[in-house]
């Protein structure tokens, strides 16, 4: 049933936030190159495979040493630890690698000090891949079930980004300010395991995690249309 046309379909369906984003770019004259955009787009897919792995390892784990004492303790694990953090922490690894790279092949040194310009491009950049990521995990779900790729492309694809824009900046001050970086991981997981919370918690509307992703990802914009602006005015002066 599933052949290589509904797997295209899928992943076109999935990458509607994507085009919205990288068309927002360009009529706003970021200065973020196609070639950047789409290697950013591949490192967010890249790191669903490691998240996938430590989620299956600690799922193990978990059932091997016995059940939690309270059935909220265990949903409590699932939703922030197992699912959230182990997501933001592949994104940050993955981000930490790719800006690795660029330092490398480009002639801005590893060890030169962090610019402000430089955590607002990773801020963009982490938003970008965790597009990439909500691609490939919305492919997949919809693989199973076509029915929640709509709901996906309003609600998880908006959160992976805008947990993706924290992350990114967390992984540009990973080797100055780790403490910042933490800070930064540490609320991109929250908000992730908020959202996982509300989203298979009993009683809670799910109009509640729709406004949880929509306004995350709000505020990153935000941040980076404010970032860029300050840098335009500042080279202008």
């Amino acid at each position: 049933m599933y052949g290589p046309w509904v797997l295209f379909i899928l992943l076109v369906i999935s990458s509607i936030p994507v085009f919205a984003v990288y068309l927002w770019f360009r009529l706003a004259k970021y200065p973020f190159s196609l070639y950047w955009f789409l290697f950013a787009l591949l490192a967010g897919a890249a790191a669903f495979f490691p998240a996938l792995i430590l989620q299956n390892f600690l799922n193990v784990s978990i059932t091997a040493g016995g059940r939690f004492p309270a059935p909220r303790w265990e949903l409590f694990y699932h939703v922030f630890f197992r699912v959230a953090f182990t997501e933001e922490l592949s994104r940050l690894l993955t981000l930490f690698v790719l800006f690795w790279i660029n330092s490398r092949v480009t002639s801005t040194g590893a060890g030169q000090p962090l610019s402000w310009s430089s955590v607002k491009k990773g801020t963009a950049t982490g938003l970008v891949v965790g597009l990439g990521f909500a691609i490939l995990e919305s492919a997949v779900y919809g693989a199973s079930d076509t029915g929640v790729l709509l709901s996906r492309a309003i609600t998880a694809a908006p959160l992976h980004a805008a947990c993706g824009s924290r992350v990114g900046a967390a992984a540009v001050m990973l080797r100055t300010n780790p403490i910042q970086a933490f800070f930064r991981l540490l609320t991109a997981t929250l908000i992730h395991g908020i959202y996982n919370f509300m989203i298979v918690m009993p009683g809670f509307p799910s109009i509640a995690a729709v406004l949880i992703a929509l306004t995350t990802l709000a505020s990153s914009i935000l941040t980076i249309s404010g970032s860029w602006l300050h840098e335009e005015k500042s080279q202008n002066s």
